[in-house]
């Protein structure tokens, strides 16, 4: 009996044993196809449109046909200034291509890139001769082996701006480009092969002379696109290979990158004008020395008497050792390496408020800025009078306040329109106070000797091993 169970108990046995083989291949069978189709999920949800259109190289002629001019007559333009987000024009998406969301780095300006995975491999068309109403121009996403009828692809990397400001006043322009060179700076240097502007999604042909200048030595040569078509917009739709937006000014870019990118902008100027990139190739005797550069302008905001204010600082300058001060009239610096030179060789500018001051960015980090307004400005102008202070500290420079000529009461036409009265008072000459001015001088000269003793070892170090910009 007990050799029956015995026996009985080792057939179970082997029995089930036979079935083991069985049952592990089709287990692993199973977990195989399951990660098959996983990957395939995922191959398809991420293959890029292009991918696909390779695969379809096999599928026949009619059909791949059909599929293109489905993808083609899907393309649809949207206004590239979008009215409804009119009071919010500058904020989020802005209004101009407004379906687009930004991508968004640490420390770095807001920026749109096609093609990306973002824009699912499709690339940026854009329909924009229209000059004067950016409602009427339009853009649109296309994949390169399906554009828009008629459209032309213009090869290489296109730089496109669009600023609620403009191209031609210094500053305004030089705020507009700065993001470029910041995402240029961190993806290897790439240079743009064009640039396509717009104000508020009008055309713009043209940027200012000086901004054009600064951006050819960072980039090489400078060529803004035209659009062929009518003032309503229409005609051929350009599509660009590759293509970075940007819409938001500097945006969000942080201090330290902001730091990075002007000097990158001074080094380059330094060197497109033939100077040291370091600024230490001056003209004047030695490192130690303290360069002031009255820096004056004629007509709106200049000085009522500026014999009196170069005297007052004429006479601070002869005061402390070392003090070398030029007075320079800033509608005689006649070219833009003029004025890289003249601010290169510039440890404190002296000036009245106007677009000569944004020279400073080629000053060297650290030196100092004095800025003079007329009558009216404190009281009138808004938050538009400290782009100055702004700008001293993106470039790393000291702005050490400024003096506004005191309004005892309006005088102007209509003093309880605030807009009117200061524009009344908008370009009006600058007068001075010689004991204020005096003192205030000689704090500055004091200060930044003192900064150039102490620090002057270190300095020369840092400048030697600074010859070399960024890109």
């Amino acid at each position: 009996m007990d050799e029956t169970k015995a026996s009985s108990k080792m057939f179970t046995k082997a029995k089930a044993s036979s079935h083991l083989p069985s049952i592990r291949i089709i287990s692993t069978a199973l977990v195989l196809l399951l990660l098959l189709l996983l990957t395939l999920s995922h191959f398809y949800s991420s293959a890029s449109p292009s991918y696909l259109f390779r695969k379809w190289q096999g599928v026949p002629s009619s059909k791949n046909d059909d599929l293109t001019s489905k993808l083609r007559d899907s393309v649809t333009f949207l206004p590239l200034k979008d009215l409804r987000f009119s009071k919010t024009a500058m904020e989020g998406n802005t209004w101009f291509m407004s379906s687009l969301t930004d991508t968004r780095d640490v420390n770095e300006s807001e920026y749109l890139y096609f093609p990306s995975q973002a824009s699912k491999g499709r690339i940026l068309c854009i329909q924009g001769s229209n000059d004067k109403d950016g409602t009427k121009n339009s853009y649109a996403l296309a994949w390169p082996e399906a554009l828009p009828e008629a459209a032309e692809l213009t090869k290489g990397l296109t730089f496109v701006s669009d600023s609620y400001y403009d191209y031609v006043n210094l500053w305004h322009g030089l705020t507009a480009m700065a993001p470029f060179v910041g995402w240029s700076m961190k993806n290897g240097c790439l240079r743009p092969s064009r640039w396509v502007l717009f104000h508020w999604g009008e055309r713009r042909g043209k940027m200012g002379s000086w901004l054009q200048k600064l951006m050819e030595a960072n980039f090489g040569e400078v060529k803004i696109e035209g659009f062929e078509g009518d003032d309503e917009g229409g005609g051929k739709a350009q599509c660009f290979e590759k293509a970075v937006v940007m819409r938001h000014n500097v945006g969000s870019m942080g201090k330290e990158k902001e730091l990075q990118v002007f000097e990158q902008l001074r080094c380059r100027a330094r060197r497109y004008c033939g100077l040291n990139p370091a600024g230490k190739g001056r003209r004047e005797v030695d490192d130690a020395s303290i360069r002031l550069t009255l820096l004056l302008r004629r007509g709106s905001r200049s000085f009522k008497n500026a014999r009196a204010v170069t005297d007052v600082f004429a006479k601070e300058c002869a005061e402390v050792r070392g003090c070398v001060m030029k007075v320079v009239q800033s509608e005689e610096l006649t070219t833009f390496c003029d004025q890289v030179r003249t601010m290169t060789e510039t440890d404190i500018v002296a000036s009245p408020h106007g677009a000569q001051l944004t020279n400073m960015l080629f000053m060297d980090r650290g030196s100092s800025v004095m800025e003079f307004f007329p009558k009216g400005w404190f009281e009138l102008a808004g938050i538009g009078q400290y782009v100055f202070h702004w700008m001293a500290d993106q470039s790393g420079l000291i702005h050490q306040g400024a003096w506004w000529e005191p309004m005892a009461k309006k005088e102007c036409p209509s003093p309880d329109n605030e807009l009117e009265c200061f524009f009344f008072y908008k370009d009006g000459q600058v007068g001075h106070n010689e004991t204020y001015f005096g003192e205030w001088a000689r704090r500055v000269l004091n200060q930044v000797r003192d900064s150039k003793v102490e620090g002057h070892g270190k300095r020369m170090k840092i400048k030697a091993d600074s010859n070399a910009c960024t890109c």
